[in-house]
């Protein structure tokens, strides 16, 4: 389970051995009690369970910006 980044106590990460076929590239999310699951491309919110909307939101802009090295390190660990 590769984390690509934390920030603020929330954790981004994939799962080594999810799908198959595997799924288009796509970021998980924690922090406490709550999980999220976003596309990349574009990037959307795929499932939610315990975040808000206002959370949500803030996920989703700190996924924007990091779409890239998201995309590359997924890349990367996939190849």
């Amino acid at each position: 389970m590769p984390v690509v980044f934390r920030v603020d106590g929330f954790k981004f990460f994939f799962y080594s051995n999810e799908g198959d076929p595997r799924e288009p590239p796509h970021i998980h999310v924690t922090k406490g009690g709550g999980k999220a699951k976003f596309w990349l491309r574009p990037v959307a919110l795929a499932s939610n369970s315990g975040f808000d909307a206002r959370t949500l939101r803030e996920l989703e802009a700190i996924i924007e910006a990091n779409a890239p090295r998201i995309e590359r390190i997924w890349n990367e660990h996939f190849s």
